[in-house]
């Protein structure tokens, strides 16, 4: 009789104990953004982590550390590379040298929507994961283009073209190439937190930007005409730690997948929307536009495209072969 008791209540602490097992750790993700809090950039992708975090809610958790105040813009690709952090939001020209390609996506003559189709994204991934060991979340915020713009009236040559001999310029990797082997600038390289004081220093004349986000930074305070047309593309990307994205579970990589590429697509139409608003609203403050004649413009536009698919050729020859340059190029920016 007592052995049977003892039995019984031995099953009955085996129960107990089954159904008390803890669920599976909740996956945590640290993430930095290249940008200052308050650029609309970053706002876009606080708005994906707020997504993300609400749909994979006891599923995972990404938590934000910062911008460039807690990483350096530059370093912070090396860092998601190396695992300091876990994800990263970045333009992927900040890391070309890494990954040569990227210059494609900024040379790019697509949205994400048409990367993502024919298979540009995913070939981007495959070469994310093989030079660096980051897996390429996804291509957010396309479909905004660049435009130069100054705090003096840029001047024509007889054919039409910008000449810009005697402007202070304010370069970047993402556009030197063009910059100074197409338009034959001397740059001042800058980060895009250090360019409000050196406008308001005279440091810089000239600045390359996206077609939004002048007035985020208060730079429409000093920069008065803006060059059409626009050029490039922006190319902001989501990076993961290869490793960090591999021990994640099925079910947090397959949320943040969907959720990726569903804000690929939100964020290009919200952003392509503010594009018109704050044009509008420039114009409305007293910025004046400045357009190429059509046969110029033409040149400038395929100017700017080849010089970075040039450069990124270059890299790609130094860094161990271009096969697939062709590939990159016809995926991400067909003529």
């Amino acid at each position: 009789m007592k052995r049977s008791i003892a039995l019984g209540v031995a099953a009955a602490m085996i129960g107990v104990a089954g159904f008390s097992t803890p669920a599976a750790a909740q996956d945590r993700i640290s993430a930095t953004h290249v940008f200052p809090a308050n650029f609309v950039y970053s706002r876009s992708f606080l708005e994906f982590v707020k997504k993300a975090n609400e749909a994979g809610k006891g599923t995972f958790e990404i938590q934000v550390r910062g911008g460039p105040e807690a990483i350096g813009g530059m370093q912070q690709a090396p860092a998601a590379r190396d695992g300091v952090v876990d994800m990263v939001y970045s333009a992927c020209a900040f890391y070309a040298a890494t990954v040569p390609e990227c210059d494609a996506l900024a040379a790019s003559t697509i949205d994400a929507a048409a990367a993502r189709k024919n298979g540009g994204i995913a070939l981007l991934d495959q070469i994310h994961q093989k030079r660096m060991g980051v897996h390429l979340l996804g291509w957010v915020d396309s479909g905004i283009r660049f435009n130069l713009w100054s705090t003096k009236q840029p001047k024509l040559d007889a054919q039409g073209n910008l000449d810009i001999r005697g402007i202070k310029v304010r370069g970047h990797p993402i556009y030197n190439a063009f910059l100074t082997n197409y338009l034959g600038a001397q740059v001042i390289t800058l980060n895009a937190p250090d360019v409000y004081t050196a406008l308001e220093r005279g440091t810089i004349d000239l600045t390359a930007w996206t077609q939004i986000g002048i007035m985020d930074a208060n730079w429409d305070r000093y920069l008065k005409f803006r060059v059409d047309p626009s050029f490039f593309s922006t190319d902001l990307v989501i990076i993961v730690n290869l490793k960090k994205w591999q021990s994640l579970s099925q079910k947090s990589r397959d949320i943040l997948s969907r959720l990726a590429i569903e804000h690929e697509l939100a964020s290009e139409k919200a952003l392509t929307g503010l594009r018109v608003t704050e044009y509008a609203e420039l114009e409305k403050r007293g910025l004046k536009v400045v357009s190429l004649p059509p046969a110029a413009a033409k040149r400038y536009v395929e100017s700017a495209r080849a010089a970075s698919l040039a450069r990124m050729k270059e890299r790609m020859e130094k860094s161990g072969g271009i096969e697939n340059y062709e590939r990159v190029v016809n995926l991400l920016s067909p003529l």
